[in-house]
């Protein structure tokens, strides 16, 4: 069932300085089902990060249209139902922290939302059971590692009980270990709990991971597909600016070289599997 529907969706902004418009978005056409995982790519400039401004109304289409379970963006009287239905954590965590105390900030959202303490109280325990923050509900933000202070922007969406999560690169500004820390959380949340993700990206190693990509350039949608559809086409991306996954690109590497093998490799152990089965049909040939 669809969640997001965007159809024909342009945007422009005017340039302050020469008065031009510039248009970022040019006839996006899109869908997300519900309780999908699905990762947006693209180079600086290519307009992911507007199209996800769009799923929230944070922006709304010059052109087109942007619905969220059937509600349209540019309906303002509608606003505070997509809020609710639309959670969006960006690249800095930083910029979401309101107060002093982890807990404290992840009642903030739901305070203004008028809901009861009591079930205040709930929303915030769960939504730090969720993300692996329980033990630190009580500690001051600042004093956390970077994937930890994201893990709590999250739980603080949570505490809202959005839909939907658009994340519009949340592992940026994080060390390996805070990425991990944080792709775990998206996808618990996704499996487990049935939540529908947008993932804007540049890691490749979190994109294979989505059910789905969406590979943008210079406003529109270059290519949509599955992780082993679209990261097989190892030269197209490299046209768009964009790496592949490094076990894919080491077997279109050796396919180059003239070894068949299959090329829908997305990470290391199903890069060793292939390489030893094929290291066992030439010795079987022998």
């Amino acid at each position: 069932m669809t969640l997001v529907d965007i159809n024909n969706l342009t945007f422009e902004y005017i340039d302050e300085e020469t008065h031009e418009r510039n248009r970022v978005l040019d006839k996006i056409n899109l869908k997300v089902d519900r309780g999908e995982f699905l990762a947006v790519l693209g180079h600086n400039g290519s307009g992911k990060s507007t199209l996800a401004k769009h799923m929230n109304a944070i922006l709304v289409p010059t052109e087109g249209s942007v619905t969220i379970d059937g509600i349209d963006t540019k309906d303002d009287s509608r606003l505070f139902d997509i809020r609710r239905r639309v959670g969006m954590v960006f690249q800095n965590p930083d910029n979401q922290m309101v107060a002093t105390i982890v807990e404290e900030d992840v009642a903030f959202a739901p305070e203004n939302l008028g809901i009861p303490p009591e079930e205040i109280r709930r929303r915030v325990d769960d939504a730090l059971e969720t993300v692996g923050m329980s033990a630190f509900k009580r500690h001051a933000p600042h004093m956390l590692s970077g994937g930890q202070k994201q893990r709590v922007a999250i739980a603080g969406v949570l505490a809202m009980q959005p839909e939907f999560l658009v994340m519009d690169e949340p592992t940026a500004m994080l060390d390996p270990k805070g990425r991990a820390e944080v792709i775990e959380t998206v996808k618990k949340l996704n499996r487990e709990k049935g939540m529908t993700v947008v993932l804007i990206t540049h890691y490749m190693d979190e994109a294979v991971q989505a059910d789905r990509v969406v590979v943008m350039d210079n406003g529109h949608i270059a290519m949509d597909g599955t992780p082993r559809e679209v990261f097989p086409q190892v030269e197209k991306l490299t046209r768009l600016g964009l790496d592949t996954p490094q076990s894919t690109y080491l077997i279109y590497m050796l396919n180059s070289a003239g070894i068949e093998l299959d090329p829908r490799v997305l990470n290391d152990a199903e890069c060793a599997e292939t390489l030893l089965r094929a290291i066992k049909q030439n010795r079987e040939r022998r």
